[in-house]
């Protein structure tokens, strides 16, 4: 095999040109069988194994600068630069992570994981290496998905002032996480199927060739930026801009790119390289379904089908069903993603009531303001958006929907840690930085019969709401607690004496495990549905610091700016003789792996917290 001969960095280099797409071929059988085992991002690496081969064979890694937006597409250049065996752990506690890592290798120049970073972090690396006088290539790659962020052309525009080499590569094909929308989306098809100009610039430039000055001629053509594409397509937006357009070029032929890379090199400026590239290419089902493949569960390869199919609702299924039913009963609703319409469960919305969904690229901030332009024109829009990808809103939270105190309502999808994705992904925030907003309100269901009254609630809520709400199945337990929803008021699930555990959201029922060890353990213990971070229920926090000796608070965020930290504070303000015990995340990051593996490891697991609260009575005495 032509795989076993890449060992590291480089090594790429000794492989025969006849062997490439044999090479490429491997790559892919290689991912397809390793990803079906441990889940992974598949659909976006079987379409840039070419691509990656490429790069690695025009360029000398780790001297010179690869920087991966996203880096969903980075599984190649992890095999290529001698990672291999990585792949057998793959996004697992302790194992390879799905993303470049800098601690990983010394390939990886940068870490990503959100979207439309690489142009501003390869501009950064550019200034770098000028200011210091050193000679090496940088490159960003960096999707067509990515170009809907607004931070990618605020870095274009940055660097079509440069006077030096950057190449910013563009992996064309025409997907985010699913389809792409917007005006970009519709210029690159453009060019894309403008055969014409393919045809025409390929015949002028054979037509010069044979001619007795022609490679003179098509170098000046070069040199001026007058070359024939802009005969045939207007506007040339990349050009007009200032920077330097190669392409387009077919993503899955490694001579062609090669040839792109050595005129991109040469290039004293910033240079777009244009490349075609098919998600999924190589694996059927991916190819036929590439959203669904973007961040995939094990698989059976012979069918594309999940390994364990899934047999009950989660969260988001629940949230999907809900907005339909709502958006039925009031044409006022509104719905509003940002690139993600299957992952936050608003596809079924769209298919219903496609007047009223926005699908507005990867543009979290843009998401924000245009949901309180909405509101402002007497809409009631709903922003579903993960939590680790909102965080990228805050300013447009905090001036654009909560200054004006409009009704906005904020669906946060995969709150808490998530798992596989690790530190980028895990949302363990957003307690913290929407508590530290005026007019904000936060809420979080203990099931999912309350995340329907509550995302009923918020809607008919008039000011700004964020309703977070956990990755997977939906807790069906407690289905007879089901008190009304009343703003700022928390929920007795047990009312016992001595030890009181009022939980956020998904800790409900760990607090369920943790009162029955507690009960074995000769302690009575109450659990109190917190419901609201924000406002807390003060009233019921200052009446149990009354009636019990120890309060425990709940919640999967991190320990600063958290839920614990708003009760801390009010029971310091009246005097409270109880003691308070803080459960949360500690303040760092956490990486990748299995949830239950990473409660365990952070300390919010039903045993962990037991123990806690046991030491903490023994000492209290």
């Amino acid at each position: 095999m032509v795989l076993e001969t890449i060992e590291q960095e480089n090594d790429i280099k000794k492989v025969a040109p006849e062997q490439w797409t044999v090479l490429a071929e491997e790559i892919r059988d290689f991912l397809i069988h390793k990803i079906s085992v441990t889940g992974g991002h598949l659909g976006s690496n079987l379409g840039a194994v070419e691509l990656t081969m490429a790069l690695h064979l025009s360029l000398m890694l780790p001297k010179d600068k690869i920087v991966w937006d996203v880096g969903h597409q980075s599984y190649t250049h992890k095999i290529l630069t001698g990672r291999k065996a990585g792949f057998e752990n793959l996004r697992k506690y302790g194992g390879m992570s799905g993303f470049p890592k800098r601690k990983e290798s010394d390939c990886d120049c940068f870490d990503t994981g959100h979207s439309s970073t690489s142009i501003s972090a390869g501009l950064g690396l550019v200034e770098a290496r000028n200011l210091r006088n050193e000679d090496y290539t940088i490159v960003s790659v960096i999707g067509d998905g990515s170009l809907t962020g607004g931070m990618a052309y605020e870095a274009l525009n940055n660097a079509a002032q440069l006077k030096k080499n950057f190449i910013i590569v563009l992996n064309d094909n025409n997907m985010s996480i699913s389809e792409n929308v917007g005006g970009m989306s519709k210029y690159l098809n453009n060019i894309r199927t403008t055969e014409r100009y393919l045809d025409i610039k390929e015949g002028i430039y054979n037509s010069l060739m044979e001619s007795r000055l022609g490679e003179p001629i098509v170098e000046s053509i070069r040199r001026a930026k007058s070359s024939v594409k802009h005969l045939v397509i207007p506007g040339m937006f990349f050009e007009d801009m200032g920077l330097t357009y190669l392409g387009p070029v077919d993503g899955h032929n490694i001579p062609d790119m090669l040839k792109v890379f050595r005129e991109a090199k040469r290039c004293k400026s910033a240079v777009i390289v244009h490349v075609l590239t098919q998600k999924g290419k190589g694996f059927a089902p991916a190819e036929k379904h590439p959203a669904r493949f973007h961040g995939a569960e094990p698989f059976d390869i012979e069918t594309g089908l999940p390994l364990t199919p899934k047999t009950k609702s989660n969260y988001t299924d629940v949230f999907s069903t809900v907005m339909c039913k709502l958006g039925d009963r009031d044409e006022n609703i509104v719905a509003i993603t940002a690139a993600m319409p299957d992952g936050t469960g608003l596809k079924r919305f769209r298919n219903m009531y496609p007047d009223r969904f926005f699908d507005v690229g990867i543009a979290e901030e843009h998401a924000v303001t245009f949901a309180a332009g909405l509101a402002a024109g007497g809409m009631k829009p709903v922003v579903a958006i993960y939590s680790s990808f909102l965080q990228r809103a805050y300013d447009q939270i905090l001036h654009d929907v909560c200054i004006q105190n409009l009704p906005v309502v904020f669906a946060i999808d995969r709150a808490g840690l998530v798992g596989s994705d690790g530190e980028t992904h895990q949302g363990i925030f957003d307690l913290s930085y929407l508590s530290s907003i005026p007019n904000m309100h936060i809420l979080a269901p203990k099931n999912k019969w309350e995340l329907s009254d509550m995302l009923k609630f918020a809607i008919a809520f008039q000011g700004p709401v964020a309703l977070r709400y956990p990755r997977g199945e939906a807790y069906d337990g407690l289905r007879e607690c089901r008190e009304p929803i009343v703003l700022g008021k928390a929920e007795w699930i047990y009312q016992g004496e001595q030890i009181a555990l009022v939980a956020v959201g998904s800790m409900v029922k760990t607090a369920l495990t943790v009162r029955e060890q507690l009960i074995c353990k000769g302690y009575d213990c109450s659990i109190i549905n917190a419901r609201f971070v924000k406002p807390i229920d003060a009233e019921l926090i200052g009446a149990v610091s009354t009636s019990h000796k120890l309060i425990v608070t709940m919640e999967e965020n991190v320990a600063s700016g958290g839920f614990g930290e708003k009760v801390r504070a009010y029971l310091d303000s009246i005097h409270a003789q109880a003691k308070l015990l803080c459960i949360s995340i500690p303040d760092e990051y956490v990486e990748h792996g299995n949830v239950e593996i990473l409660r365990k490891e952070v300390g919010i697991d039903a045993d962990t917290i037991t123990d806690r609260i046991l030491r903490t009575v023994t000492d209290c005495g």
